[in-house]
């Protein structure tokens, strides 16, 4: 059986995977990015255990040629809290070689 800490680790898992692949493709422009980042957090934010949610939709790397773009992990930084059983885990996504990672900060 998984330890509190490890179920935590594993929620928090659970809520990138819904988050980058519900909203990974969604069209964004430098105008559309704030309610987007709302929507975000609000719909990942419903899910069990989940502590709280913050988006950042990097609107200074946009590519917005065309009036808008299609969002994707190099456009936004992510963090999630999660909180199950008393075991807090933060989680974040931020590209790393050019690849959005997901990676766990901490674990108390």
């Amino acid at each position: 059986m998984a330890s509190d800490a490890q179920q935590a680790c594993f929620e928090a898992g659970i809520k990138f995977g819904a988050l980058y692949h519900q909203f990974a493709g969604t069209p964004v422009s430098p105008d559309s990015a704030a309610s987007l980042e709302t929507a975000i957090e609000k719909s990942i934010e419903n899910q069990p255990f989940c502590e709280s949610v913050t988006v950042d939709i990097l609107t200074e790397k946009l590519d917005t040629d065309h009036g808008y773009t299609e969002l994707t992990g190099e456009y936004m930084e992510v963090e999630v809290v999660v909180d199950y059983e008393g075991r807090e885990v933060v989680a974040e996504m931020a590209m790393q070689d050019g690849y959005p990672l997901m990676e766990l900060a901490s674990v108390e």
